[in-house]
């Protein structure tokens, strides 16, 4: 059976989170970052995680992008879908049911929160600023969830 993750990263968060959940599964899965290749062909694999980061309330719009691409071939596939965040509890839930088509989240064979980051060394001027007004920080701030990257990946393997 083999898996792949596609993932999309705006400022490493997601990267770090893929690669994560990759050694979680004994690096039993194929790295596929959007950000690098856009050219997929989803038919070798069985398993197809999807994850991206959450901006102003919305998905990466890569992956946005690529689901809207294979929606159809997706629901044909095992699929687990996972968000990096900075929101929790129910925010965190309403984000992730605005991130993915009910269609996918429904035949989900798990669904993760990993958490966020806020790397101000790779923002722009305007994200630093809203980042620093809605935040109220200026400063590099880690939340990734190990435990809930290491749940995701027993769920996948069960």
């Amino acid at each position: 059976m083999k898996t792949a993750i596609v993932y999309a990263s705006k400022h490493g968060c997601t990267d770090k989170c893929a690669h994560t959940l990759a050694n979680e599964l004994n690096n039993n899965a194929a790295l596929i970052n959007l950000d690098r290749s856009t050219d997929v062909n989803l038919d070798e694999f069985d398993t197809i995680i999807l994850g991206g980061s959450i901006h102003a309330g919305a998905m990466n719009r890569k992956i946005k992008k690529f689901t809207d691409k294979y929606l159809e071939l997706l629901t044909t596939k095992k699929t687990a879908l996972f968000i990096c965040c900075m929101e929790e509890g129910e925010k965190a839930q309403e984000q992730f049911q605005n991130a993915f088509p009910e269609s996918l989240r429904e035949q989900a064979i798990a669904h993760g929160y990993f958490g966020g980051e806020f790397n101000f060394d790779k923002m722009n001027f305007f994200e630093k600023a809203i980042i620093k007004k809605i935040a109220k920080t200026d400063r590099n701030v880690s939340r990734i969830k190990d435990n809930n990257i290491k749940e995701f990946a027993r769920q996948i393997s069960v």
